[in-house]
């Protein structure tokens, strides 16, 4: 009775507390009020996107070892998982994103590991956004900046960027997680827009800490939030607390997306699954270059995605896909 009175207040728009979110998250992953929840929260997602999902593209366009040392991250210097530095030269990022504007994604993010070389970061950005259409959605996935820098951003063509406070920011990561916030802030302020995600998660997550996120993703209204679990990394420390299971991802994705505003359009996870797609998730990406939860230098040949193999696993899921720039970036 207790799932069947929360959901009705997510049918009539009422915002969910906390206690309620994480009594969403504390039923068991195969019970039939988990499946009930699933089930209102994929016809939500596809009453508030008219029934069709979206599929980003990503690409890499450097890999170099980070001193950040996010734990569940190939990128780490400490994972020891790459020990040489690449970047892709302007023409080969050029190539990537006009490669994906062919193949009909919705949106194309540029990311860069967080201690690249911002004024390159944005030179490319710009020669990026020349060899683009104009309609085509350009998002940048990058560190902390400062409100100046942010702005630089937004001046090189950029329409938005990728940011999330990770799970335990600043315990298995060496950032902060007040600067992670404030460089939301500041993307924010410099007319932005952000997309985020409640991520990594991995068995150890407790159901308050997941609701604090899922409520704080809500808190500055995003054009995308959702859920990712954690793909361990061979060899690591953090792959030994292991994974949670697609279900229980597939339920966590399902309460974010119950615990949103109806002004957020987009529900993400990753990586793609139907199980994903039929608890509410309408946001999946494709992937070439380093991938930090890749031990390929290419997750093309690993663990990635292609356009098209996303909007396979959509069809399959029953969601249709949208075709032109990205609606979660421009509401």
């Amino acid at each position: 009775m207790r799932t069947e009175e929360i959901l009705k207040k997510t049918q009539s728009g009422d915002v969910l507390s906390k206690e309620e979110i994480i009594y969403l998250l504390g039923l068991m992953p195969d019970s039939p009020e988990t499946y009930m929840m699933m089930a209102e929260a994929n016809r939500l997602s596809k009453e508030l996107s008219k029934g069709k999902a979206e599929v980003h593209a990503q690409f890499a366009i450097n890999l170099s070892p980070c001193s950040c040392n996010c734990l569940f991250c190939s990128f780490a210097k400490i994972n020891g998982v790459f020990d040489k530095t690449m970047e892709l030269t302007p023409e080969q990022a050029v190539a990537y994103a006009r490669q994906f504007e062919t193949d009909g994604a919705n949106a194309v993010f540029m990311m860069s590991t967080a201690q690249y070389s911002f004024s390159r970061y944005v030179e490319l950005a710009e020669e990026v956004r020349r060899n683009l259409k104009p309609e085509t959605t350009l998002i940048a996935n990058v560190g902390d900046l400062t409100l100046k820098n942010a702005i630089r951003l937004k001046d090189a063509g950029v329409s938005g960027v990728y940011h999330a406070l990770r799970l335990r920011e600043g315990t298995d990561t060496d950032l902060s997680a007040e600067k992670r916030k404030q460089s939301i802030s500041n993307f924010l302020e410099a007319g932005l827009k952000v997309g985020t995600c409640v991520e990594p998660v991995g068995p150890e997550h407790t159901d308050a800490e997941l609701a604090e996120m899922i409520q704080f993703t809500a808190s500055f209204n995003p054009s995308f939030s959702g859920a990712a679990r954690r793909i361990p990394i061979p060899g690591t420390a953090m792959a030994e607390r292991g994974a949670i299971s697609e279900l229980r991802m597939a339920q966590i994705v399902a309460v974010t997306r119950l615990g949103m505003p109806r002004s957020v359009i987009g529900n993400c996870t990753h990586e793609p699954c139907t199980l994903g797609a039929i608890a509410g998730a309408n946001l999946f990406w494709a992937e070439v270059g380093a991938n930090p939860r890749d031990i390929e230098e290419n997750t093309e040949k690993g663990r990635g995605e292609t356009v098209n193999s996303c909007k396979s696993i959509f069809y399959e899921s029953n969601w249709n896909v949208w075709e032109g720039p990205s609606r979660y970036y421009h509401r």
